[in-house]
Parts: structure tokens; C-alpha cells; sequence
């Protein structure tokens, strides 16, 4: 099994910043797909970005050129670092991998493995 834990998850301004972690295994972070989705209450979860297996970014629109995606293979850890957070980023944030080719990366939401979520509030 694929564990997913993800961390980094609060309170912000709008305008403001969070960078959330995800942490998993090496063989996950380096050779599986990896994303980022969201669920805000009320509402129907949403791929946010996504990161292929030699680093390849997608993201929904209206958060590019805002939050960025990114890994370390070395510390077994995916990233989302949020710039510029709107009240409608308010959601909850859950991690997501899958053995997928990377041609078939994307935010769709269809992932094996899935972490429990953590709550970014932007007021």
C-alpha cells in the first residue's frame, strides 16, 4: 500500500502564502504520478496540479501561475506552494499518486492512493 500523509495545511490572508507537504515512500515520489486535489464544502472534488514522474506540471487554471508543484525524491516528499490565496482556495487538500505513464498525468481524478486530507482556510 501507498501511504500519503500530508502536513502544512491552516489559515491565511488572502494574498498570503502555505506551502503544504506530502510525504510518502521513494518509490512513489520517483516513479508514480502525484497530484493535488481539493473539496470545499458543498462542492465536488477538484484536481488542482499534478506532477509527472521526471517532473512534467499540470495545473487547473485558476490556480496557475499561483501555486506550483513540485517534489524531492530525496525527501520523499511532494509540495504545493500557494501564493497570492483567495477565499475560494478554502478547502480541504488531499495528496494523490498513481503508477500511471506520464503522458496520462493530469488532474483527473481517477488516482490509486489517496492521503487524509488537510484544511487550508483563506479569510
Amino acid at each position: 500500500d501507498v501511504q500519503l500523509v500530508e502536513s502544512g495545511g491552516g489559515s491565511a490572508q488572502p494574498g498570503g502564502s502555505l506551502r503544504l507537504s506530502c510525504a510518502a515512500d521513494t518509490y512513489t515520489v520517483s516513479t508514480y504520478c502525484m497530484a493535488w486535489f481539493r473539496q470545499a464544502p458543498g462542492k465536488q472534488r477538484e484536481g488542482v496540479a499534478a506532477i509527472a514522474r521526471r517532473g512534467g506540471e499540470t495545473y487547473v487554471g485558476s490556480v496557475a501561475g499561483r501555486f506550483t508543484i513540485s517534489k524531492d525524491n530525496a525527501d520523499k516528499t511532494l509540495y504545493l506552494q500557494m501564493n497570492s490565496l483567495r477565499p475560494e482556495d478554502t478547502a480541504m487538500y488531499y495528496c494523490a499518486a498513481d503508477p500511471r505513464p506520464s503522458w496520462l498525468c493530469s488532474t483527473t481524478s481517477d488516482y490509486g492512493s489517496w492521503g487524509q486530507g488537510t484544511q487550508v482556510t483563506v479569510s
